[in-house]
């Protein structure tokens, strides 16, 4: 008789070491935020600003909240091993949605988020299928995928179309206090995550998958189901960050999300906060310390009127150096 053996469901203990090696990166991030804050701040004092002025906080808050949706969702996806470089063209496609619903007017606002997170959860959906099921690697899926939504944009819209109502435009400028909405809700968004990934079933499977996929396979863990997931994920906090943009703009833009360059700068920010690009080991907790480090830092530059040329060559310097730390780090542990 041909013996059975039963698959084995992976310890919560072992798939959780990746969330916990995220530790040293995540201190690392937010040590080198507090270091910047500071070199900020002596910066403005000197230039006469005020760096820690409540108009500048709420501004770097406000900033920082839409790449740190889409950050968060990225993490997910680059946890299992893989990424989505289609979120910015999913941004603007998903603004667009919104804002034609909303058009008509308050009755349309519900069916404009409804119709908005069906798109990405649609296009998150068929961009793990293309990765699990047609074995496309991410990054040529995904580009793919964003072509497709570039060449959709470009047939139907020649700029900005629809309207959205005041009262959903209170989400992208209203504070409550020092805080603006839109930071709350990208606080929920990556509180949610950090319980999925930290407190969950599912989260284990992900460190799990992006740590080894041929060893979870074997103890039981369905895979691709994962990585599909993840990415549907991934695409609807790219659709909130598209509501959240449209509401800002009072209207949907075809190139909101690429103007925002929302793709390459969530990826950017997912690295600095200690995640590995080749999956298992990362967490939320740096990524937000990612974002606001990316944030901070445009906020310096602006400040101090830097031009775009040199801003894309400290980040490009600052990225390297993070990875090479990280690197490093692994190596001598």
């Amino acid at each position: 008789m041909t013996e059975h053996v039963k698959p084995r469901r992976v310890p919560a203990r072992v798939a959780h070491l990746g969330w916990m090696s995220a530790d040293r990166p995540a201190r690392a991030v937010y040590l080198a935020l507090v270091l910047l804050i500071a070199l900020g701040w002596v910066l403005f004092e000197l230039d006469g600003g005020g760096f820690l002025g409540l108009e500048n906080v709420v501004g770097i808050q406000q900033r920082s909240a839409a790449l740190g949706i889409v950050a968060v969702g990225q993490t997910v996806a680059i946890l299992t091993g893989s990424l989505d470089l289609s979120v910015a063209y999913l941004i603007s496609l998903t603004s667009l949605v919104a804002a034609e619903i909303m058009a008509g007017g308050d009755a349309g606002v519900v069916p404009a988020v409804a119709a908005a997170l069906a798109v990405s959860a649609t296009v998150g959906l068929v961009n793990g299928l293309v990765v699990t099921r047609l074995k496309v690697h991410p990054f040529i899926a995904t580009l793919g995928v964003a072509l497709i939504i570039r060449g959709v944009l470009d047939w139907r819209y020649d700029g900005p179309a629809g309207s959205v109502p005041p009262s959903f435009q209170h989400l992208g400028y209203d504070r409550i206090g020092p805080l603006p909405v839109s930071a709350l809700l990208w606080a929920a968004v990556a509180v949610s995550a950090w319980f999925l990934l930290s407190r969950t079933r599912l989260g284990h499977r992900i460190y799990a998958v992006g740590g080894d996929a041929e060893v979870a396979r074997l103890s039981g863990v369905r895979t691709g189901r994962v990585v599909v997931v993840a990415h549907v994920l991934c695409s609807l906090c790219a659709g909130i960050a598209g509501l959240l943009l449209a509401s800002r703009l009072g209207a949907g833009a075809p190139t909101v999300g690429t103007d925002g360059g929302y793709d390459l700068e969530s990826i950017a920010a997912v690295v600095l906060g200690g995640t590995a690009l080749a999956g298992g080991r990362g967490g939320v907790a740096g990524t937000v310390g990612g974002v606001l480090l990316l944030a901070v830092l445009d906020s310096v530059f602006n400040q101090l009127e830097i031009n775009s040329f040199a801003k894309d060559v400290v980040r490009g310097v600052v990225l390297v150096a993070a990875l090479a730390i990280y690197a490093r780090g692994r190596r001598t542990a």
